[in-house]
């Protein structure tokens, strides 16, 4: 069969090659149950992880949103690739040959656009960190950042560099690579003068932190002003490789840490990832100068069960600290805040402390969630005044109301107690009024928005599931799910029903299958995969396959599911004459009421002889 022009052998070499274990992980941290394992979906927000990949299989399918497939299906979705483009990229990544003809234009066009944004980009990197190092223009860039504690080994690590205090340097550098103007704009290196006179670089006189994606390669820039100059950090635009929304800083270099340890730090700024990784913390990372999104806290999520938040120790740090901690929460993060006392930043406490200082007396006292917020309303009460106080007690029940654990909640109150000489059981009482309301306000299950999420509609799914659909229906998903595993099954199954399954998809599925043998293939249900080529039938199959095991499978039962599937025609024709015959006795037709009723008998018969 072709693949867009692709060879057979090059789709079951890049299969062979990637494991789907391998190529699923690099997005999504994994965690094994039984013979599969489990996720967080990275195609829709949830907590409680129904995202399954199957290694025996090579598949993987999420019970949430339906999304199945292989490793190429998977590389598809997250990528936004077509098919030809990512057995193309799979390909690259293992050395395979590319040999096949070219992809259509319009694959072509979009290949070339964002390999020459890529090459802009690194070009730029290098072109920016030459000037720092090795130019008169970058001797004050280059002082500061020395100043700052910065060695050439990390000025390296990181690619820093300078953008000078030229108008059109860099756009003059790109154009004598033969990068067109249109496509630098794009990429957002370069801007139309305020005249329209013509174009300028973006960046000028800025230190240039470059912005690398999870493969490590450069898609943008953060460039930090000297001097005077407005706004003090400047970030790329928005553009195909770029959004700042969803990109961390320094995630490409920390990603194996997090992976390994489940753990992130969450800092605010670049200087501070940078002061921090050389003080041995290589799995913290940055937002692009923009507050935490949920797309930034799904991303953490996806790689880590724990993150703390490590912002500056002044009360806008704080502040930008608490407002983050409901979004990281929602993720389904466990998130502690650590505090820099003396409203200093990351960066100023390890020049001034050190490394592990650092790590032993900021990172591991790191406080709670709870105890943070309990500290940071504390700000906004007058202790002397016996009202405020009253006030602040209130406030801290709320708070304690939300937390699971009784035991969290009774510790807390008890520190209350303590520290303010108030009675213990009247900031309880006031506690549970709260936890009363807060359960009120809470529906069963852990995403409202999404009821298939939750545990407890998991649970019933599984149990009313399968009496919500009709025996053909299930007998169909289980003969196809045996056709699958089983090639003699299938070959016996086109001999006695071919294409005349009672569901659309279900026979879709079944003329590839048949098709997919007839070449020769040997049962592969990640190969087969590839074989379809279509989103839907992907789906389907990756969720028949991973829902049905196959066992229990033999003659008998192969013949049960294809005896429901063959009578469901018969059925359907005599619910139809029995709805004909009623019509006609209400008609007063009696004679053509006792001829339907023939019909009927004779249509029974055929049925029980199948």
């Amino acid at each position: 069969m072709s693949y867009g022009r692709i060879p057979e052998e090059v789709i079951e070499a890049v299969l062979k090659h990637h494991d789907i274990a391998d190529v699923v992980g690099k997005y999504v941290k994994l965690t094994k149950q039984g013979h599969y394992l489990k996720g967080l979906c990275p195609f829709h927000s949830e907590k409680t992880p129904s995202f399954t990949v199957t290694p025996e299989r090579q598949t993987y399918y999420c019970f949430g949103c339906h999304a199945g497939g292989n490793s190429i299906n998977f590389l598809m979705e997250m990528e936004s690739y077509s098919f030809v483009e990512a057995v193309r990229h799979m390909a690259e990544e293992a050395n395979i040959p590319i040999t096949w003809d070219t992809p259509t234009g319009e694959e072509t066009e979009k290949q070339k656009e964002a390999s020459a944004m890529l090459t802009a980009h690194e070009l730029a990197a290098k072109w920016y960190h030459y000037i720092l190092l090795n130019t008169e223009q970058g001797k004050h860039a280059l002082e500061y950042l020395r100043s700052r504690g910065l060695s050439d080994k990390w000025l390296d690590f990181f690619q820093i560099g300078y953008a000078p205090a030229m108008k059109d340097k860099l756009f003059q550098f790109l154009l004598k690579r033969e990068l067109p103007q249109t496509l630098l704009e794009k990429a957002g290196l370069i801007v139309e003068r305020s005249d329209g006179s013509g174009f300028v670089d973006r960046f000028r006189d800025r230190i240039i932190f470059p912005i690398h994606d999870y493969k490590g390669r450069v898609i943008a820039f953060a460039g930090r002003a000297l001097g005077d100059l407005q706004p003090k950090y400047l970030n790329s635009p928005e553009t195909p490789l770029f959004n700042k929304s969803r990109q961390l800083f320094n995630l490409h270099h920390a990603r194996p840490a997090i992976r390994k340890s489940g753990h992130a730090v969450l800092f605010e700024g670049y200087m501070d990832v940078i002061k921090a990784w050389e003080a041995g913390v290589v799995n913290g990372m940055a937002t692009m100068g923009t507050a935490l999104t949920q797309e930034h806290a799904l991303a953490l999520r996806r790689l880590a069960d724990r993150v703390v938040i490590c912002y500056d120790g002044d009360r806008a740090g704080q502040t930008a600290a608490y407002k983050s901690l409901p979004i990281l929460e929602k993720a389904g993060l466990q998130v502690r805040v650590a505090y820099i006392p003396d409203g200093a930043d990351p960066d100023e406490y390890i020049t001034a402390r050190g490394a592990d200082k650092f790590r032993s007396e900021v990172l591991d006292y790191a406080m709670s969630a709870v105890q943070f917020r309990l500290t940071y309303i504390r700000s906004n009460f007058n202790f002397k005044d016996k009202n405020d106080t009253v006030r602040y007690l209130k406030a801290a029940a709320r708070i304690i109301a939300e937390i699971s654990s009784p035991i969290e909640r009774e510790h807390h109150v008890k520190a209350l107690s303590d520290e303010f000489s108030y009675p213990v059981e009247a900031i309880k009482q006031e506690m549970n009024e709260f936890r009363q309301q807060f359960l009120k306000m809470q529906e069963n299950g852990d995403n409202n928005e999404n009821p298939w999420n939750n545990v407890i509609d998991n649970n019933r799914a599984k149990d009313e599931a399968p009496s919500l659909l009709p025996a053909y229906h299930i007998a169909e998903i289980k003969l196809l799910a045996a056709m699958m595993l089983d090639r003699d099954i299938a070959e016996e199954v086109s001999i006695r029903i071919g294409d005349q399954f009672n569901i659309e998809d279900h026979a879709a599925l079944a003329a590839y299958l048949y098709a997919f043998y007839n070449e020769g293939n040997r049962p592969d249900i990640s190969r087969f995969l590839a074989f379809l080529q279509d989103e839907e039938l992907s789906r389907l199959a990756s969720s028949i396959a991973i829902r049905e095991s196959g066992q229990g499978i033999n003659p008998q039962v192969i013949e049960d599911y294809i005896q429901e599937i063959k009578k469901v025609p018969c059925l359907n024709a005599i619910k139809q004459k029995k709805q004909e015959m009623i019509q006609a006795e209400r008609a007063g037709n009696i004679v053509q009421a006792a001829q339907i009723a023939s019909e009927i008998i004779i249509l029974e018969k055929q049925m029980k002889s199948l």
